[in-house]
C-alpha cells in the first residue's frame, strides 16, 4: 500500500509520531489575482521621489509630497483617489520633463475697463478661480489680480505672469500633455463678465517634447501591473506601451496588463487616432470640450475600471460614474450617432446625465482587426479581454495548487493512495471542476459544452509535459435590447 505523506522519510529510524500538515487543499473555490494600478507621469524638482522609482501611494497628499505639489502625477492621484480607484494598490512612477521640450502657454487679455463691480471666474483645469473686479478698474490691476489668482493655487498645472494688461500663462511641465489643460471665461451657469469688461483667452506656444514611456516601463522591469495609466497620447508612446503590454500578455511571461488614456479632441481627430491604433492592450477615451485635463480623467477612468473589473471582470462597465470629470456644453456633446462612430473606430465613450455627470457608455480596446486587416470582434470589449484573463490565472492556479510536485503517468497507471501522480484523466477532471466554478461565479456559460469539447493530452515529444485544449465559452455582457411594439386598436 502506498504511502499517504510526501514529507516524511521511509526509512525514518527514530521513534516518534511524525504528522504532516497539508495545506495543498485547505483553500477552495476561485483564486484571487494581484491586481495593481500604476500611474505614469512628470513629476516636479519639489517632488521627494527621484523620477523612475516605483513607489507605492495610498492617498492623494502623498502623491503631492512625492512628486511635487502642482505636478502631473500628483493631479492624477488626486483625481484616481476621488473614486473607487483609491480601494486599489497603486503605484506610481515618474519621469522627468523630456529632453529639449516645450512647455505650452496661453495668453489671458484683458482689453477695456469694467463699467461695474463682479466676479470675474476664470477656470483653469476644471478649478474655478474667482477674481473681483471693481468698477473703472485698470486694466493692467485685472491682469496681475488673475496672475495672482493662479499663482495662488499651487496645486494648479500651470504659473502665471501679468505685464500691461496680458497674463501669461505657462504649463509646470514640458510636453505636449500641456496642450490639453483647459483655461476658459465662465463655466458654470450663470457665470458672466463684470459690465464692460471684456477678456479673452487664447493659446499661444505649443507644448512639444514629451518624455519617453520606455524609461517608466524600464523602471517596473518584471513587476506586474494590471492597470496601466499612460497620460502620454503620442504615437510613439502608444506604440511603445501596447509592444510592452502584448509582449507580457504571451504565454511565457502571462503578466496580464492594460493601458487607459484619455484624449479630448474633435470628432475627426479621435476617428483618426482610433483608426491608427490596433491593440487589445490599449483603450482611449474620447471626450470634447471638457475643462477636465485628459491625463486626470484617465487616471480617474482607470481606477473605475479596475475597481469594478477585479469585482466582476464579465460584469459591464456600462452606466458606472467617471467620478470629477467636468461635462462639456451640450452644444459640444457627441451625438448618439457620433458616439456609435467612435467606438466602430476604436475610441470608448462616455455620456451624460441632465445633472451633468459623465458615465461610461462602453469602454472598448482599439482592437479592430487581424493583423492581415480583417475586421475581428474577438477582443472589442474590456470585459472580454479580462475575463479570459482571469480564466487563464484561474487555470494556472488550479494546475499549480494541485499538482505542485507530482509525477506524471498515463492513464489507467496503477498506483497506491496517495502518491503524488497526475494523469491526463485527473487533470481533466480538475478542469472540469474548475469551470463548473467559473459557470457558477458568472464568468463563463455551458459547462457541459466545455467539458465535451476539452482535451487533455500527454505529449507524444516531452514525457514531462501535458498540453490541453480548453474551449471556454465567455459569459457576454446585456449590451442592446431590441424589441417592436406590434399594437392594435
Amino acid at each position: 500500500m502506498g504511502d499517504l505523506s510526501l514529507n516524511i522519510p521511509l526509512d525514518l529510524r527514530t521513534p516518534g509520531q511524525y504528522i504532516e500538515i497539508d495545506a495543498s487543499r485547505a483553500v477552495g473555490g476561485l483564486p484571487i489575482p494581484d491586481r495593481r494600478i500604476l500611474l505614469m507621469g512628470q513629476r516636479l524638482a519639489t517632488g521627494t521621489v527621484a523620477a523612475e522609482v516605483p513607489t507605492m501611494i495610498t492617498r492623494a497628499a502623498q502623491a503631492e509630497t512625492y512628486f511635487g505639489r502642482g505636478s502631473m502625477l500628483a493631479r492624477m492621484g488626486a483625481a484616481l483617489f476621488a473614486g473607487p480607484g483609491q480601494y486599489r494598490e497603486v503605484w506610481a512612477v515618474a519621469l522627468e520633463d523630456g529632453a529639449g521640450g516645450v512647455a505650452a502657454t496661453w495668453t489671458v487679455t484683458v482689453s477695456t475697463v469694467s463699467t461695474g463691480p463682479g466676479t470675474l471666474a476664470l477656470w483653469v483645469a476644471g478649478t474655478r478661480l474667482a477674481v473681483a473686479v471693481d468698477t473703472g478698474q485698470a486694466v493692467a490691476t485685472t491682469a496681475t489680480a488673475l496672475a495672482a489668482a493662479i499663482n495662488g493655487q499651487s496645486d494648479l498645472p500651470v504659473t502665471a505672469s501679468a505685464a500691461a494688461g496680458v497674463v501669461t500663462v505657462t504649463a509646470r511641465h514640458k510636453g505636449e500633455v500641456g496642450n490639453g489643460i483647459d483655461l476658459r471665461i465662465g463655466y458654470a451657469v450663470g457665470e458672466a463678465l463684470p459690465a464692460g469688461l471684456t477678456v479673452v483667452v487664447a493659446a499661444g506656444v505649443s507644448g512639444t517634447g514629451n518624455p519617453s514611456v520606455t524609461d517608466a516601463l524600464a523602471a517596473i522591469a518584471g513587476e506586474p501591473f494590471y492597470t496601466l495609466v499612460m497620460p502620454w497620447t503620442d504615437a510613439t508612446n502608444l506604440a511603445a506601451l501596447e509592444s510592452e503590454l502584448d509582449s507580457r500578455w504571451g504565454p511565457l511571461e502571462q503578466r496580464t496588463g492594460h493601458g487607459f488614456a484619455a484624449v479630448s479632441g474633435t470628432h475627426a481627430a479621435l476617428i483618426a487616432l482610433g483608426d491608427a491604433r490596433n491593440s487589445p492592450h490599449l483603450s482611449l477615451l474620447g471626450t470634447a470640450g471638457s475643462p477636465s485635463l485628459p491625463a486626470e480623467a484617465a487616471a480617474a477612468w482607470a481606477g473605475v475600471c479596475e475597481y469594478y473589473g477585479s469585482i466582476d471582470p464579465a460584469r459591464p462597465l456600462q452606466s458606472l460614474a467617471l467620478p470629477g470629470f467636468l461635462a462639456p456644453a451640450v452644444e459640444q456633446r457627441f451625438s448618439r450617432t457620433e458616439r456609435d462612430l467612435l467606438l466602430h473606430h476604436g475610441i470608448s465613450t462616455v455620456i451624460y446625465g441632465a445633472d451633468g455627470v459623465a458615465y461610461l457608455e462602453r469602454v472598448i480596446t482599439t482592437y479592430q482587426g487581424t493583423p492581415g486587416g480583417v475586421a475581428d470582434t474577438a477582443l472589442l470589449d474590456l470585459e472580454t479581454k479580462w475575463t479570459a484573463d482571469y480564466i487563464r490565472y484561474a487555470v494556472r492556479a488550479r494546475i499549480a495548487t494541485r499538482f505542485p510536485r507530482h509525477k506524471l503517468a498515463d492513464d489507467g497507471t496503477r498506483f497506491g493512495p496517495g502518491q503524488a501522480i497526475a494523469t491526463p484523466r485527473l487533470i481533466r477532471a480538475e478542469l472540469i471542476a474548475l469551470f463548473r466554478d467559473l459557470e457558477e461565479a458568472g464568468l463563463v456559460e455551458d459547462a457541459a459544452g466545455f467539458a465535451e469539447g476539452l482535451q487533455v493530452v500527454r505529449s507524444g515529444s516531452d514525457p514531462n509535459r501535458v498540453n490541453a485544449l480548453l474551449p471556454p465559452n465567455l459569459v457576454n455582457q446585456f449590451r442592446v435590447f431590441a424589441a417592436a411594439v406590434q399594437f392594435r386598436l
